[in-house]
């Protein structure tokens, strides 16, 4: 078998994954239709797989939205109250993504699963060495106290991903 090198088409479905990743009630998860897009399948045709296998998708490998999480996202993505899905979509944990590649088994779902799994070990990496520099942090404070209080504030302050600037929306009177 012929096996591809890593090169910009996997740059551009990591990125893709890694921007399809959201935070739901405390877990990250990927949603059905993103899922379904990456996987090249319908989105009705991975959650027919999911339901005619509901022993492997317990509550927390995989869970249905809420009336106000699905009227978020549909706000979120500008989709219309008419067009589009009518039916809220399911969340998928780690462990659910993980689950699907023993439902849905063609080669292209066993390669984008591996890389999604990738996106969630690689986040979880993020997250766990900015809570190790953060502890380390804590702990300096704690020994040096007043006497570096602004070195730290400084550091901390640098640490706090920047907020993007707002311009004022509209016509203004030049004053």
């Amino acid at each position: 078998m012929n096996k591809k090198k890593p090169g910009a088409g996997t740059a551009l479905v990591a990125e893709r994954i890694r921007q399809a990743i959201l935070l739901l009630r405390g877990h990250k998860v990927m949603l059905d239709f993103d899922l379904a897009g990456l996987y090249g399948v319908e989105t009705k045709v991975l959650n027919k797989a999911v339901k005619r296998n509901p022993a492997r998708f317990p509550d927390d490998f995989m869970f249905e939205l809420s009336e106000e999480e699905f009227a978020g996202l549909r706000f979120q993505f500008g989709t219309s109250r008419w067009g589009g899905r009518r039916y809220r979509p399911y969340a998928f944990t780690e462990q659910g993504v993980a689950m699907l590649s023993s439902v849905l088994r063609s080669e292209r779902a066993v390669n984008v699963n591996i890389e999604i799994m990738r996106a969630f070990v690689r986040l979880r990496a993020m997250l766990s060495s900015h809570e190790d520099l953060a502890r380390k942090l804590a702990a300096l404070e704690r020994k040096y106290d007043a006497q570096f209080k602004a070195v730290f504030d400084a550091i901390r302050e640098l640490m706090t991903p920047p907020q993007p600037e707002r311009r004022p929306i509209g016509f203004g009177t030049g004053r």
